[in-house]
């Protein structure tokens, strides 16, 4: 094992990770690398970490495993899967521009849209919505949320469970910067048996648009989530607020969200972006 790790800062729409090539480099612990990278005051800063590995499995290209913040492993980010398709890319590990990842939500095609050599952005087949899922959710306890909802001024208008492979509760309100209050208190409710991201959304016209601003499990508030750009987007089309193509406009950005009647998948594009590399001491993990 080296003293060092290479690594390489990217973000998708604000929503930062710290990306490590595991097909190079080993990361023995990376929930401690998570907890102690992320630290914007004392590491690297972050909203987690990301592991791009070979796939295990011919039916994928590459794998994917995300940790928050916090050390929780994710199922599922969008945004990151449109880092690791232009990552691999870019950084010479395929020359593809159809790429399957695989993730703990199963495989996702990612469609890289290249211009002189370059990813301009990426979209992502996220699979099918569903609005049930025994894994996730308790739905006899849903209705205990309303109690929670009274307690803040135009959040109680009306709220959707969605999965898309990891579980999402979006808010239609009026005052969607109530997020963090009602965030930190969501997450966590009986309800949803992994916790649950929280999205505070607000249709604007024209009905294309939809301004959302999100609390991630295992994070808090982020600049933006791939995965509730598309359960914002399926909600507002499920009860009437937009169609089935939308703009979800995040803190960090907007991401273009389609959801196909053909195959009733979702589509999410958008962009990814290289911040800078550096090497990391894996010391670090044994003082923080």
């Amino acid at each position: 094992m080296t003293d060092k790790i290479p690594f390489t800062k990217m973000h998708g729409c604000g929503n930062d990770y710290i990306y490590v090539d595991t097909i190079r480099n080993s990361v023995a612990d990376p929930v401690a690398a998570s907890i102690a990278w992320s630290d914007r005051h004392k590491g690297i800063g972050s909203d987690g970490l990301v592991l791009i590995g070979a796939s295990p499995v011919p039916e994928a290209d590459f794998t994917m495993r995300i940790f928050n913040a916090d050390g929780s492993e994710a199922m599922m980010c969008g945004n990151a899967s449109r880092c690791i398709g232009k990552y691999v890319y870019e950084r010479g590990l395929t020359t593809k521009t159809e790429v399957r990842l695989l993730t703990l939500s199963g495989i996702r095609v990612l469609t890289l849209h290249v211009a002189d050599g370059i990813v301009g952005s990426v979209t992502v087949d996220m699979g099918e919505p569903a609005f049930e899922d025994d894994a996730l959710l308790n739905p006899r306890l849903l209705e205990s949320l309303s109690d929670h909802l009274a307690h803040w001024r135009g959040a109680g208008c009306e709220a959707l469970f969605v999965s898309m492979g990891n579980p999402h509760y979006v808010i239609f309100t009026d005052d969607v910067d109530q997020v963090g209050e009602m965030g930190r208190i969501l997450e966590s409710h009986p309800a949803f048996l992994q916790r649950c991201n929280i999205e505070l959304a607000r249709v604007e016209h024209p009905s294309t648009h939809i301004r959302t601003r999100v609390w991630e499990r295992g994070s808090g508030i982020t600049q933006a989530c791939g995965t509730g750009a598309c359960a914002t987007a399926v909600a507002a089309a499920t009860t009437g607020r937009a169609g089935r193509k939308s703009s979800v406009v995040m803190d960090g950005g907007t991401l273009h969200i389609e959801w196909r009647k053909c195959d009733n998948h979702v589509y999410m594009t958008g962009p990814a972006t290289f911040v800078f590399d550096g090497e990391i001491e894996l010391a670090k993990l044994q003082t923080t």
